[in-house]
């Protein structure tokens, strides 16, 4: 039903050596599912092509999904002051991030990421967006609807999934006998 995205404590390879498994988001991985969540009034929207304030969130989950099929496990950066990648993925031996748009918005912290490749390990990133196919140096950029061209290797290290309950109960019984 879900897939988790773990963020990683630095942008660069191994990622699931940099993987913070108790930090992840969620994506649906139905994407009607996820529609059906938004409520009655949004499906009608999307049906008159309208996707409002919510088409950022199903075109990043429709990348989660295309990645997931491309047996690619979920990762993503974030750090405290508010820079994030939407996704990291390994191409060609390099820690590669995908920035998903709803529209022809700028990707501010993947620019700030491929300013500074000695701080940030990359050196080449792919934007997905209303654009036309185009490459800026290092910035490749395409349409939306070329998400499933991505051709990836499979990944063989997936996390196992984490038993969140089970370490609450750990924290929870820790700080009961440490008061």
């Amino acid at each position: 039903m879900i897939r988790r995205c773990y963020n990683t404590e630095a942008t660069g390879l191994p990622m699931e050596g940099n993987a913070i498994e108790s930090v992840f988001k969620v994506y649906i991985t139905d994407i009607g599912l996820l529609v059906t969540m938004l409520g009655g009034s949004t499906r009608n929207d999307i049906i008159q092509g309208n996707l409002g304030g919510f088409k950022g969130a199903i075109f990043e989950n429709l990348m989660a999904d295309t990645l997931h099929k491309k047996e690619q496990n979920l990762y993503y950066y974030r750090k405290e002051s508010g820079m994030e990648l939407d996704f990291l993925v390994s191409y060609k031996g390099e820690c590669v991030p995908v920035e998903v748009k709803a529209k022809t918005a700028k990707a501010k912290s993947l620019s700030t990421a491929l300013k500074h490749p000695e701080k940030y390990h990359v050196y080449h990133a792919v934007k997905f967006g209303d654009f036309n196919i185009g490459r800026e140096g290092p910035l490749l950029t395409l349409p939306n609807y070329m998400q499933f061209l991505l051709d990836l290797e499979p990944e063989e290290i997936i996390l196992e999934p984490v038993d969140t309950d089970g370490l609450n109960r750990l924290a929870k019984n820790y700080w009961k006998n440490r008061l």
